[in-house]
């Protein structure tokens, strides 16, 4: 038995591989998927089934490519309708994998089709379940992303409540817990940074298992403190469920050197976004005018999909040399498949041919201590609502860069404002969005809050997240 965890850090997302007697089950495979053919191929093994926990609505699967190019079987749980062959298993149907087996135990809650696949090894033992979106280390799905269902938030809660209570919980203490995600993800509240865990352990620690917990409570507990889910949600869970472009397509349309003089006009004639993905110290010392920052260095997938609306938007990269195909395929992980090429020898091809260059002021948080002291600077914390609440600079406007398309006429063009994030990295995402709309009045703070705590600046009293 050979049990492997692809884990995708920018997505905080597991993938399975799992083998036995030269047949092989991949779970929840990444968009690109000529990994897990290479893996099955070097062992001299064939991948017989994939298993879809639900339809995923923060990344999309490369399920429907992997099928084509091996002829699995793809499996959902019970009810998934999709738009391609797959096979809906029952409820506590069984599949071989050599000689394991692997149960299906349709688990709603998180959406209607959510199932969690139990591994029993060759001496039919529970050994593990690969829990989906269903139980995460430290928390559980969020019960508010079912698509076109007319179901209440509250509803799918309460079906969580007797998923995980009659399907998970009675399960040994001793089974291994893999879940499809981990910290960082969206589709949680409180996600621990392990990536796999022990079933007993949950159950002590997990708030979700508690024992003497009514439906009552789990509802309301599980609810609160959700934050609205990011708008690609909706639109990645329909591609997983209707089908997608060939992964090798988008990256051949998108990894196509442009030059200056192409690049400039596709962002002309075409609309396409210029979106900037180097280190944010590049794009603060140079970049093009209007070009939106998302630095690969970050949590760029899904920063990507929470700022740029239109999914189909026509995209145009500047990127690190090297880093083309890697900028293009992590777009087409959350369904930006649009993307039509890159700037050819990056910044420096494009002063040579002379053309526009701007930059981002940045100061250190000692600059900015002394601006806020003698001056009346005005402040912009777009960190996220918790990270905020927490603890912040007293006088802080919240303008967080999660919802910055929707409150932009919180500020003035007229008035300059210094930025920050936690550590650099979304403030400069915040100052070339606002740039790109028009705001010539900004200062980034380089390292974040991080940096601002060791000044001596009036802050608020620290208050633990958890207790929000």
């Amino acid at each position: 038995m050979k049990i492997e965890q692809l884990y995708t850090g920018c997505l905080a997302q597991g993938a399975y591989y799992i083998e036995s007697n030269g047949e092989v089950a991949i779970i929840d495979p990444l968009r690109e998927t000529q990994q897990y053919i290479d893996k099955a191929r070097a062992n001299n093994a064939k991948i017989k089934y994939i298993f879809e926990t639900h339809f995923h609505a923060d990344f999309v699967s490369g399920h429907v490519d992997l099928a084509k190019k091996t002829g699995a079987t793809i499996i959902y749980g019970p009810g998934a309708e999709t738009d391609y062959d797959i096979y809906s298993a029952k409820d506590e149907e069984e599949f071989k994998i050599g000689a394991l087996t692997i149960k299906v135990l349709h688990t709603p809650g998180h959406t209607l089709e959510s199932s969690t696949y139990l591994l029993i090894d060759e001496n039919g033992k529970d050994h593990a379940i690969f829990s989906g979106d269903t139980l995460f280390l430290g928390d559980v799905g969020r019960p508010d992303l079912a698509i076109k269902s007319d179901l209440t938030k509250e509803d799918l809660a309460g079906m969580l409540y007797d998923s995980l209570r009659n399907k998970i919980m009675p399960l040994a203490d001793d089974v291994i817990v893999y879940p499809a995600h981990g910290a960082g993800s969206a589709c949680g509240k409180n996600l621990s940074k392990e990536t796999v865990g022990i079933l007993g352990e949950q159950k002590k620690t997990n708030y979700a298992l508690r024992e003497d917990m009514t439906k009552e409570e789990f509802i309301k507990e599980v609810l609160s403190g959700i934050a609205p889910p990011p708008q690609y949600f909706a639109k990645n869970a329909m591609m997983n469920k209707t089908g997608y472009s060939t992964f090798e397509e988008v990256l051949q349309k998108g990894d196509t050197p442009l030059s200056p003089e192409d690049f400039e006009a596709l962002a002309n004639h075409e609309s396409a976004l210029v979106l900037d993905v180097r280190p944010q110290s590049e794009y603060i010392k140079g970049h093009i005018p209007n070009s939106i920052f998302i630095g690969l260095n970050g949590q760029f997938a899904p920063w990507v999909g929470a700022l740029i609306t239109d999914i189909k938007q026509p995209i145009i990269l500047v990127t690190p040399e090297g880093k083309e195909a890697e900028a293009v395929t992590r777009l087409s992980r959350v369904g930006y498949d649009n993307t039509l090429g890159y700037l050819k020898g990056g910044i420096d091809a494009w002063k040579t041919a002379g053309k526009d260059i701007e930059t981002l002021k940045s100061i250190s948080a000692e600059e900015f201590a002394e601006s806020v002291k003698n001056d009346n600077v005005n402040i912009l914390d777009v960190r996220k609502d918790g990270e905020f609440n927490s603890k912040h600079l007293e006088d802080a406007q919240h303008f967080a860069l999660d919802t910055i398309n929707e409150n932009m006429n919180e500020i003035s063009k007229d008035k300059t404002y210094h930025i920050h994030c936690a550590g650099g990295y979304r403030s400069v995402i915040a100052a070339s969005i606002l740039k790109a709309r028009g705001f010539t009045k900004l200062i980034d703070v380089a390292g974040g809050f991080g940096a601002i705590k060791k000044t001596d600046l009036p802050m608020t009293d620290f208050v633990c997240p958890s207790t929000l």
